[in-house]
C-alpha cells in the first residue's frame, strides 16, 4: 500500500521523464512561414542577365547598325551608279584611229585648303570598230568617264603640270596605236543608239554581289546573336519557374507528413503510459 501510493505521487506529482509537447522542426515552421503569411515567390520575375550575356548582346545590335551603314554607303556609291548606268554586253573591239585634240579642255583643281585653280587637260579619242556589228564607236574608259566627258578616253586628275598631263595622254596613244588591229575586249550598251563603248565595266555583277553578300551576312549574325542571347534567357526563366513549382508542392506537403508521424507518436506514448498507471 505504501509502496503504491509512493508510486503514483512519484508519477504524478515528482517529476516524471514524460517528453514534452515538441515543436514542428525548423525547416517545416519556416515553409509555413514563407507560404502561409506571404504571397508565393514571384517566379515570373525577369532574371538578370550576366556580363557576358550583355555584351553579346551589345556586340549583336553594333553589327546590325554596321551592316545598316555598309548597305547606306555602298547603296549610294556603288549600287546606284550601278542601276543607273546602262546594261552593257561583251565584245570585241579593233583601234582605227587615236589623236589628242588641239583644244584643251577647262578643269579645276585644289591648291589650298581656300584655294582653288583653273587648268586645262588634253583630250583624247580613241576610235574603234566593233567586230559583231562593223560599228565604228568612240571608246572610254569606264562608265564615269562617259558621264564625265562623252567626246574624250578619260579625264586625268586636274593639275597645273601640263607636260606631266600630255605625257600621259601620249603613252595613252601610243598603247592603242601598238594595238592598231588587234582585237580586244570592249563592252557595249545594245539598247542605246549612243556610239560610245567603254574598255572596262567598273561595277560588274560580282562587285554588287559582294556589296549586298557581306552586309547581310554582317546583319544575319548579328540578328542570330541577339536571338540566341534572348533564347537562353528564356529558357533560364522557364527552368527556374518549373523549380520554383517543384519546391512549392514538396512543400506543401512536408508538414502534413510531419504532423500526422507526431499525432502517431503522441497516440502510442499516451496509450503507454495509461498501460504503465493501471499495472501499478
Amino acid at each position: 500500500m505504501w509502496n503504491s501510493k509512493e508510486n503514483v505521487k512519484r508519477i504524478s506529482g515528482g517529476k516524471c521523464n514524460i517528453p514534452e509537447r515538441t515543436a514542428f522542426p525548423a525547416s517545416g515552421k519556416k515553409r509555413e512561414t514563407d507560404y502561409s503569411d506571404g504571397d508565393p515567390l514571384d517566379v515570373h520575375k525577369r532574371l538578370s542577365s550576366s556580363a557576358g550575356e550583355d555584351r553579346a548582346v551589345l556586340l549583336g545590335f553594333a553589327m546590325m547598325g554596321f551592316s545598316v551603314l555598309m548597305f547606306f554607303l555602298l547603296g549610294t556609291t556603288i549600287l546606284k551608279p550601278f542601276m543607273l548606268s546602262a546594261q552593257r554586253e561583251e565584245s570585241t573591239c579593233t583601234a582605227i584611229h587615236t589623236d589628242i585634240m588641239d583644244h584643251w579642255l577647262d578643269c579645276a583643281f585644289t591648291c589650298g585648303v581656300h584655294c582653288r585653280s583653273q587648268g586645262k587637260y588634253p583630250c583624247l579619242q580613241v576610235l574603234v570598230n566593233l567586230t559583231h556589228s562593223g560599228q565604228k564607236a568612240l571608246l572610254h574608259y569606264n562608265e564615269e568617264a562617259v558621264q564625265i566627258n562623252p567626246k574624250c578616253f578619260y579625264t586625268p586628275k586636274c593639275h597645273q603640270d601640263r607636260n606631266d598631263l600630255l605625257n600621259s595622254a601620249l603613252n595613252i596613244k601610243e598603247f592603242f596605236d601598238h594595238k592598231n588591229g588587234t582585237p580586244f575586249s570592249c563592252f557595249y550598251s545594245p539598247d542605246s543608239q549612243s556610239e560610245d563603248v567603254i574598255l572596262i565595266k567598273k561595277y560588274d555583277q560580282m562587285a554588287i554581289f559582294h556589296c549586298l553578300f557581306w552586309p547581310s551576312l554582317t546583319l544575319l549574325g548579328g540578328a542570330l546573336i541577339v536571338g540566341m542571347v534572348r533564347l537562353t534567357q528564356h529558357l533560364s526563366l522557364l527552368c527556374e519557374k518549373y523549380s520554383t513549382v517543384v519546391r512549392d508542392e514538396v512543400g506543401g506537403k512536408l508538414p502534413y507528413i510531419e504532423q500526422h508521424q507526431f499525432k502517431l507518436w503522441s497516440m502510442r506514448r499516451s496509450k503507454g503510459r495509461s498501460r504503465e498507471i493501471l499495472r501499478l
